[in-house]
């Protein structure tokens, strides 16, 4: 739930807080006004009653008594109202102070459970970012492993050179390699155009636009000696 949900929750719940303590206020006001009147009249009472006692007989002074003595008790009955009506208007204020308090303790809790599930994802996020890292280094790791170094790689004879037949034969021996999940941001070589895989050699021409090729595309089956240059480089070389 949203802060604005518990706030007009909150809202609509005292919404008629203000006209209860106004209506309690204003009983508090007569009870208060009832109270200081009871007063003056037992005032009132008390002085007659000092100025005729002595001139009154017995049962006068009692009525007299009486009449005081109901007085002070609607008195008291009138005070102890306001008090009532006192802890009632507290209670009521208290009441939503601690559904405030409440709301406020769950909205908090869920703000931190908020923030909890960001930072599980963001981790998660980050983990699975730096595990794509560590596989495309792994993968150049091993294309690297795969490639033969150039000052390693020796020229073949022409009798060696690839014939028309003869990548076809190879490169349908390494179908099952080709039908492997690739990845296809990996870069793509040779005269197939697929990515790295078994033994490559790379041509020694440093203009060469392919670079590195297939063992079985190109007719080779074991490192041949000296410098090697591609089909197309080595037709090159010999128009020149």
């Amino acid at each position: 739930m949203s802060n604005s949900f518990y706030l007009e929750h909150y809202l609509e719940s005292i919404e008629g807080l203000p006209y209860d303590l106004q209506r309690n206020f204003s009983l508090q006001k007569d009870l208060d006004q009832r109270a200081h009147d009871l007063l003056d009249d037992i005032d009132k009472l008390c002085e007659e009653y000092i100025s005729k006692v002595k001139d009154l007989p017995a049962a006068e002074r009692k009525d007299f008594f009486s009449k005081i003595e109901k007085a002070f008790q609607k008195s008291r009955e009138y005070g102890d109202d306001k008090v009532q009506l006192a802890v009632q208007t507290y209670e009521m204020v208290d009441k939503h102070i601690r559904r405030l308090d409440s709301d406020l303790s769950r909205f908090e809790e869920e703000l931190k459970s908020q923030r909890q599930q960001q930072q599980e994802q963001q981790q998660q996020q980050s983990g699975e970012e730096t595990d794509n890292r560590k596989r495309k280094l792994e993968k150049n790791e091993s294309l690297k492993k795969k490639k033969i170094k150039k000052d390693e790689q020796i020229e073949i004879p022409k009798s060696n050179l690839v014939t028309s037949a003869t990548p076809l034969i190879t490169m349908a021996t390494d179908m099952n390699v080709l039908d492997m999940p690739v990845d296809p941001n990996e870069p793509t070589y040779c005269l197939c155009h697929q990515v790295s895989y078994g033994e490559m050699i790379g041509c020694d021409n440093n203009d060469c636009l392919i670079e590195w090729f297939h063992f079985g595309c190109v007719g080779l089956t074991t490192k041949p000696k000296g410098k090697w240059f591609c089909p197309k480089c080595s037709s090159d070389r010999k128009k020149k």
